[in-house]
């Protein structure tokens, strides 16, 4: 059975995109089943891994509305499978915007992913859901199916009360539709050691959370920025840059982690 996991944080532009696709692609570097399922409208992370949104035969737009399965919905992209780092993808596109006015008066609206999913999950060590950056029925269907929460965020101030909002949300889910949900770990990403507030702001991370906090830390990396316009995660693009290298350390800390679960 597949570990399934929501890539979120409510503050936007802190990388979770940049995390899903490029740990997806780590994973299966690392010989693991993936699947990465696109639920923002912006279809970011299905563009980042190779795959035109505007191409699309069928997206999750249709999953969750129940005109297709998972099992016909999702792609392959060929330049990952050439890289090595091949996964599946269920992508997303600008139809996806209008699934939550359709989904208005839908009996267990918020667990449609969750059933669909049930459908494959034995095919896949790891599930990925790429969130979008507010607490929408979007985001309550990625929190509703999750094992647990991957939090990527900045060290920096503003980081720390988008968290604290972040984590209350889990808790009323938790409460109340995903008894098993929860933060697995807090992934610092775009890190420059140099800058003081953010090792302040690190040091805090690790004193307040412990554990929860991964050991791998994301630098700031321009060849990450780059990959994007080539269509392809940054650990394909640039094996070589140390974003990258940071991102295969960090699949490696994930396998190693949700064995210890």
């Amino acid at each position: 059975m597949a570990s399934i996991f929501c890539i979120a944080n409510q503050k936007g532009g802190v990388g979770k995109t940049t995390t899903t696709v490029n740990l997806a692609a780590g994973l299966a570097k690392a010989g693991q089943r993936v699947l990465m399922v696109d639920l923002d409208p912006q279809g970011n992370a299905t563009m980042g891994s190779g795959v035109d949104k505007r191409q699309l035969k069928a997206s999750i737009y249709d999953v969750l509305l129940e005109s297709s399965s998972v099992a016909q919905a999702r792609v392959r992209s060929d330049k990952l499978v050439a890289a090595g780092c091949g996964y599946d993808i269920l992508g997303a596109n600008r139809e996806l915007a209008g699934a939550e006015v359709e989904l208005v008066d839908v009996e267990r609206r918020e667990r449609r992913l969750k059933a669909a999913l049930t459908e494959v999950e034995h095919e896949y060590d790891f599930i990925l859901i790429d969130c979008p950056p507010s607490l929408s029925m979007l985001t309550l269907n990625g929190l509703c199916c999750a094992h647990g929460v991957l939090v990527p965020m900045q060290c920096e101030y503003f980081a720390l009360e988008g968290l604290t909002d972040l984590v209350n949300t889990i808790k009323q889910v938790r409460a109340n539709l995903n008894k098993d949900l929860a933060v697995i770990g807090l992934l610092r990403v775009m890190f420059d050691p140099r800058i003081t507030l953010q090792q302040q702001v690190s040091d805090q991370l690790k004193q307040h959370f412990t554990d929860k906090v991964f050991d791998t830390v994301i630098p700031r990396n321009v060849r990450l920025a780059e990959a994007p316009g080539y269509g392809v995660p940054g650990v394909v693009f640039d094996p070589s840059s140390k974003g990258a290298q940071a991102y295969l350390a960090f699949a490696r800390e994930m396998v190693e982690r949700i064995g210890r679960l």
